[in-house]
């Protein structure tokens, strides 16, 4: 829209269906999304206009809300399902606070996807070997990518906590500050399209894959979260004595019920199923444990006022928006119904069968497509047009054999 448009108050309409469009450009049937396929408004969020500092010529970015065209929020919209949530907890004199951590890998233009990516050459003019994890010079060869990324960062009022080298071979960590859901929704949604615009201004490629490189970590969207009292802010996960609650338990206890139902909105893509088929630090398990990376449910060391819940089961490819709702309704459902949760475990441990959760994506959509709860939280419209989309990626992955099948089955008698 030109910028006269949008300052006159000009409203921008889109077909409903574009919510449920698939990953490779195609829509499943109208059914999912009305008959008439009718319009939606884009209703820009006054506080999430951004001049894009990367721009050579003047641009600007508006997060908008997709309400019908009567004026309610469209139920298929994830950000409209995140405040629907928010909502919910307000009503019982609750906010939900989040802080998200994103993964990424930098890696060098890849024009051939059949080929597997490969690390940047470095100011050093070679390439990393992934002997770089957590030093202080990991990122001495990307510097002038990293410089630009801090100063559109600040440009677009993005405030970050934590920058690291994680385990991977060029692959990066940044932890956005806790805050309201919705504008951490928000702030890593804007944080992952300034990556990706940044890298091609400096020939780069960055990738939010869960599992981009064959045995190498992949990349995470770990959900820190905590509930306070409105008004006051008090963390209602700690007592006055500094001790746990009971809603500090039924969180846990609506984590562990949702999950398993909920893995195809955290793990949303073929490639998702990657990272949690080798769970070192990607747990594919309900679990929770203290300060515990293999449960899929860690309570972080910290200070009673700052006890919280992290959830370590989304990819980076994850939609914030959809990860954070699916994961605060399911805490905000284990609160209203006095949900306890399992038995803590601590050390090395097995994941009993009732904690386990959908290792591919078909068994994750079929088990979503299952799921009362699910329905009951989201609303039908929304999972059955989700599973609908989903089910076309899973069909069109299935129509392409890999170099795999081709090595390894092509001999075989």
């Amino acid at each position: 829209m030109t910028a006269e448009g949008f300052l006159e108050g000009r409203r921008l309409q889109m077909a409903r269906g574009v919510l449920l469009q698939c990953i490779m450009g195609g829509y499943p049937p109208s059914r999912f999304y009305g008959s008439d396929d009718g319009d939606l408004a884009l209703v820009a969020d006054p506080k999430q206009v951004h001049r894009l500092p990367w721009s050579q010529s003047p641009r600007a970015l508006a997060i908008c809300d997709a309400d019908e065209l009567t004026g309610e929020s469209s139920r298929l919209s994830t950000r409209g399902q995140l405040k629907a949530v928010i909502a919910r907890y307000a009503a019982r004199g609750l906010a939900p606070v989040v802080a998200t951590e994103l993964e990424f890998f930098v890696f060098a233009p890849n024009p051939d996807p059949t080929q597997p990516f490969l690390p940047p050459v470095g100011l050093d003019g070679r390439r990393e070997d992934g002997q770089s994890a957590f030093s202080v010079s990991s990122n001495n060869g990307l510097r002038p990518f990293f410089n630009e990324v801090y100063a559109c960062m600040a440009a677009l009022g993005l405030p970050r906590d934590t920058f690291m080298h994680e385990m991977g071979v060029s692959q990066f960590e940044i932890n956005l500050l806790h805050g309201d859901p919705l504008l951490l929704a928000d702030q890593t949604f804007l944080f992952k399209h300034l990556l990706k615009e940044v890298a091609l201004k400096h020939g780069l490629t960055v990738v939010c894959m869960a599992k981009p490189l064959a045995h190498t970590p992949g990349s995470s969207m770990h959900i820190h979260q905590s509930v306070v009292e409105l008004g006051s802010g008090r963390n209602v996960f700690s007592d006055e004595a500094g001790e746990p609650t009971a809603a500090f338990r039924h969180f846990i206890g609506g984590q562990q019920a949702g999950m398993a139902d909920f893995t195809a909105l955290f793990a949303p893509n073929v490639n998702s199923y990657h990272r949690l088929c080798h769970p070192f630090a990607s747990p594919n398990n309900a679990c929770w444990s203290h300060d515990n990376r293999s449960a899929g449910l860690r309570i972080p060391a910290s200070a009673p006022q700052a006890r919280r819940v992290e959830n370590r089961l989304p990819g980076a490819d994850a939609n914030p928006y959809l990860a954070i709702a699916a994961s605060l309704a399911a805490g905000l459902h284990g609160i209203e119904n006095q949900l306890e949760p399992s038995a803590v475990t601590q050390g090395e441990f097995e994941v009993p069968d009732n904690l386990s959760l959908p290792c591919t994506l078909h068994a994750a959509l079929e088990r979503l497509k299952r799921s009362q709860l699910a329905k009951e939280l989201f609303g039908a419209e929304f999972i059955e047009g989700y599973i609908a989309s989903k089910t076309m990626e899973l069909t069109s992955f299935f129509d392409e054999i890999t170099p795999w099948e081709r090595r390894v089955l092509a001999a075989q008698a």
